[in-house]
């Protein structure tokens, strides 16, 4: 990655979990981070995280259902810190739980809305500024929901096998700019999201570190070694890929 700025991140659902944990990695290694949520109070918390620790940080309040949001955020890296090399576009919602044939138009709307949509025009934002740039990373999150079906979650699972299409198409078209493309997906993780859904339905998530060969949720600290790996120089020669980070969960 090149440019005469230093190391610039993006990262968006920068509130809490992944996408903070995600952040404060790219700050500590030295990156200046363009942390971007809906959840302002959360967002600013984690930007003023990373600087207690010595990093350099920018909160954007954006949704990236919207188009002039995202456009905002992306203008923000680049007159903040001149530029763009890498993006982790991380926001999503997991929505109501029902079966397909009693899903409503509007929880439908909304999770797909969040976490394909937004993932779209993340990208679409991102890549020419990546290009002019000279090239660089951007991961999306999607989800082991990507990789296979889940219960009552018709609408999150349709959006992470999106993103995961989406991510193999990308890096179709743009690997030759220089842009790489890539893909996590986290299995169950600690995060506010999960803590949700096991309020809800204890006895499920029980069933689903039982399931899972390292027995126990994984932390958000581990998909953000993985975002970053990502993103970084040490994967040059990995794009289109979608990282499975899931405690052996789609294993079997």
């Amino acid at each position: 990655m090149t440019g005469t700025h230093d190391r610039v991140a993006l990262v968006t659902g920068a509130s809490s979990g992944i996408g903070r944990a995600t952040a404060k990695r790219f700050a500590a290694a030295g990156t200046q981070v363009v942390g971007v949520d809906v959840d302002a109070d959360g967002g600013r918390e984690t930007v003023s995280e990373i600087e207690a620790a010595g990093g350099e940080a920018t909160f954007v309040e954006a949704d990236v259902t919207d188009e002039s949001d995202v456009e905002e955020m992306v203008a923000t890296a680049v007159d903040s810190y001149g530029g763009l090399d890498c993006a982790f576009n991380n926001a999503g919602i997991e929505g109501q739980e029902a079966r397909a044939s009693e899903q409503s138009t509007s929880n439908w709307e909304q999770v797909i809305d969040t976490n394909l949509k937004g993932v779209f025009l993340s990208m679409r934002e991102e890549i020419p500024v990546l290009m002019e740039n000279g090239g660089g990373a951007i991961v999306n999150t999607a989800s082991i929901a990507g990789l296979r079906g889940f219960r009552n979650l018709s609408p999150y699972v349709a959006s992470k096998h999106g993103v995961i299409g989406l991510t193999k198409t990308a890096a179709l078209e743009f690997s030759r700019d220089g842009v790489r493309v890539n893909a996590v997906c986290p299995g169950v993780i600690e995060t506010p999201m999960v803590a949700r859904a096991q309020e809800e339905n204890p006895e499920a998530m029980e069933a689903t570190v039982a399931a899972t060969p390292a027995d126990r949720l994984g932390q958000p600290a581990e998909i953000a070694a993985a975002a970053t790996w990502l993103c970084s120089d040490d994967a040059s020669f990995v794009t289109g890929e979608s990282l499975v980070v899931d405690g052996g969960f789609t294993v079997g």
